[in-house]
């Protein structure tokens, strides 16, 4: 399964559930007991304890990140394996994960563990990454993310666009029933005054580096290594762009990445 980085994930999921209406049918005010799966640095876990009542542990095979869940997001943390959780059956109410089926090879495989342990109700909070949008003040930038995410879905070994319909076959195969699913919209957006990460992401633009770490993925995904390398540097130009937009501080960038909340009943 694919690895990813403390700083990654506070990126890719900051803000995200500033609008928690989403998890409505997760009837989050009732739980007992609540397991966050794939927990990386508990960020849906620290939602998940400020809206339950009772207790919420964090499992992840990554003990960096698991360090990082239990000092910020101030959850119970165990060190785990998706597909072998080390939890007796029925113990919590409420499995849920965020952002995990799509790095698994079979989703359902893991929903089946994850009916294993609950006594009640399993949710799953999947993107498509084929559906999502990039506004940029650079012209150019929306254009080239698409042309770089169509070669690395057909690259990445597993279904990145899960989202929904996929999500909600996972849970039927696994045997859960009276499914329901919640659109749910993560809005990324990059405006002045500048954080450092911002200014960090537009000088791995201006220098390649982003495309680079996925070279494999996307020749896997049909490039050829002269379409890469011009799409690299058509990348960099535009990286370029963007990090003269920042010093004038005129750059303004908006992704909109759809999530799809599914829950299902033991």
């Amino acid at each position: 399964m694919r690895q990813f980085s403390a700083d990654y994930l506070r990126d890719t999921r900051r803000g995200m559930w500033d609008d928690r209406s989403a998890l409505a049918d997760l009837e989050l005010d009732s739980r007992e007991r609540v397991l966050d799966v794939g927990c990386g640095t508990g960020e849906l876990s620290r939602v998940l304890a400020e809206e339950a009542p009772g207790e919420v542990v964090g499992v992840d095979a990554d003990p960096d990140l698991l360090r990082v869940a239990r000092d910020e997001a101030g959850v119970s943390t165990v060190a785990g394996d998706a597909l072998r959780l080390p939890f007796p059956d029925d113990t919590f109410d409420l499995v849920v994960c965020q952002a995990l089926l799509i790095n698994l090879p079979n989703p359902a495989e893991a929903v089946r563990e994850f009916r294993r342990v609950s006594s009640d109700l399993v949710s799953a909070v999947e993107p498509d990454n084929g559906a999502v949008s990039v506004e940029s003040t650079v012209e150019s930038e929306g254009v080239l993310a698409q042309r770089a995410r169509r070669a690395y879905l057909d690259g990445v070994e597993t279904d990145v666009t899960l989202g929904g319909e996929g999500t909600r076959e996972a849970f039927a195969t696994a045997g859960l029933s009276d499914l329901s699913t919640r659109r749910h919209y993560h809005t990324r957006t990059v405006e002045p005054p500048y954080a450092e990460r911002d200014l960090r992401s537009a000088r791995r633009k201006a220098s390649g580096e982003g495309l680079a770490d996925d070279r494999a993925t996307l020749l896997a995904g049909g490039l050829s290594a002269t379409e890469y390398d011009d799409l690299r540097t058509d990348w960099r130009e535009m990286g370029r762009s963007v990090v003269e937009q920042m010093s004038a501080g005129e750059y303004r960038r908006a992704e909109v990445v759809p999530f799809y909340v599914t829950v299902g009943s033991v």
